[in-house]
């Protein structure tokens, strides 16, 4: 048996040396050979030598994996295992291969998460329960375990729902303070705009007074990236050319935002991020302008000479702003889809470390990830917590103040396990402690 669209040889340099096994999410938590990256790349052999059977049981052990690509940065022998998992996601979707129960609860997720009004007139009966003491008391009672394991996740993972959430408040074009330095796009995001519209605020107020012209299609949808990671090519298809769409209808000669082109697109979210880099290989075209990540662009451009001199210490839980005595410490975590998916790492830490009176801990297993994962912390929700609690043990251990991450999944997964730790620490976007700062400060960060 063949598994369509596998890459010819792409498994042929494994030499099994096991170099992945210590940086795999599924192998820490499960510990078992075929839940790691070398266990899977043989039992794909196998399926290719008509050896195995992708059956129920085998299939499990692929799903198993988040797909963080942690293996393919620890791989000494370049083994593409991003491609051989993306290759093999779509052949895991087969009817056969999983319960009409999971199936039913993957269509939930698909017909909802990437579509932004859907899921708002799904959660606005819960703005009166998010974040109040009813919440508090269902959990602490156990109330949402009757729910059961997945829908308990989802629940879990709910944050408290502002006005904001609800409504996409931005102009077309929001223009750039003092001298105009670049044009950009900016994509909200399907999960961020409701469960963390505060980031994309920091954002554009930081985009534009770095000299930064922000372009805001207002009709904009999901750009693909939680059907993408679990091998929906034609809906990720659909809601790639649907977002690029959005963008070509504001963007050119007697469009709202006029015809002057844009630099980049620009995304506060790295998983998002990861895919639309990707468009031309997963919808057959892509943006006019190139794709980046926001620290990506901003480290890149460089920040302007006024933003940074406008740039004030943080404050402490306590009230008193950081000093030289007494920095401010940051954790920030590697969203695995940054990191391991678009190689950015030192961009981010540079902008933050541009904040008076900060310092970056490091975390122990800063390549390890949160078990978030797209859908994989509601799918896989015994696994995903495992690896939430680790994560947030991690970052509390630091002995930071605050932890930092860039990714609307991560952000969610480590807050909700944060509550567990032993040391719980607020978590903020970069995007949000930039943006605090050159406000001179005011508020406790995150």
């Amino acid at each position: 048996m063949s598994l369509p669209g596998l890459p010819a040889g792409a498994t042929d340099p494994c030499v099994h040396c096991g170099f992945c096994l210590p940086t795999c999410a599924s192998y820490r938590v499960l510990g078992t050979e075929m839940d790691s990256p070398r266990g899977r790349i043989h039992a794909l052999k196998a399926i290719e030598a008509g050896e195995l059977e992708l059956d129920a049981t085998v299939a499990s052990h692929f799903d198993s994996c988040l797909g963080c690509f942690a293996c393919v940065t620890a791989c000494p022998s370049g083994v593409r295992y991003d491609q051989l998992i993306e290759a093999t996601r779509p052949q895991l979707n087969a009817p056969e291969l999983r319960t009409p129960a999971q199936r039913t609860f993957r269509k939930l997720l698909f017909s909802l998460l990437p579509y932004p009004k859907r899921l708002r007139a799904a959660l606005a009966p819960l703005r009166a329960y998010t974040g109040t003491p009813l919440q508090a008391l269902a959990r602490r009672r156990g109330l949402t375990r009757l729910l059961g394991p997945q829908l308990e996740a989802m629940e879990q993972l709910l944050p408290p729902l502002s006005p904001e959430a609800f409504r996409d408040a931005f102009p077309a074009v929001v223009p750039a303070q003092g001298e105009r330095r670049a044009r950009v796009g900016l994509v909200l995001g399907c999960v961020q705009r409701l469960f963390d519209p505060a980031v994309n605020a920091a954002a554009i107020r930081v985009l534009t007074a770095n000299g930064i012209e922000v372009v805001i299609p207002p009709a904009q949808g999901c750009c693909g990236a939680v059907t993408h990671h679990q091998g929906e090519r034609d809906q990720t298809r659909q809601l790639a050319q649907a977002l690029m769409a959005s963008f070509e209808a504001v963007v050119g000669p007697g469009k709202a935002a006029g015809a002057e082109p844009l630099d980049a697109v620009l995304v506060a979210a790295s998983g998002c991020g990861h895919t639309m880099k990707a468009y031309s290989q997963l919808a057959g075209s892509s943006f006019a302008a190139p794709v980046a990540d926001i620290q990506e662009f901003l480290h890149n451009l460089g920040l302007s000479e006024p933003f940074k001199r406008g740039l004030q210490p943080l404050h402490h839980a306590d009230g008193s702003p950081a000093s030289a005595e007494r920095p401010l410490q940051l954790a920030y975590h590697d969203a695995c889809h940054m990191l391991h998916g678009q190689g950015i790492g030192q961009e981010p830490r540079a902008l933050l470390r541009s904040i008076p009176y900060v310092e970056l801990r490091e975390a122990s297993e800063a390549g390890v990830c949160c078990g978030s994962a797209g859908i994989y912390n509601l799918v896989q929700p015994e696994e995903a917590a495992a690896l939430g609690r680790i994560k947030a043990d991690d970052l509390s251990g630091t002995g930071a103040d605050l932890a930092v991450s860039a990714n609307i999944g991560c952000s969610l997964q480590i807050r909700r396990h944060m509550q567990e730790a032993a040391r719980p620490i607020p978590v903020a976007h970069p995007m949000q402690l930039l943006d605090q700062s050159y406000g001179n400060g005011q508020g406790r960060p995150g």
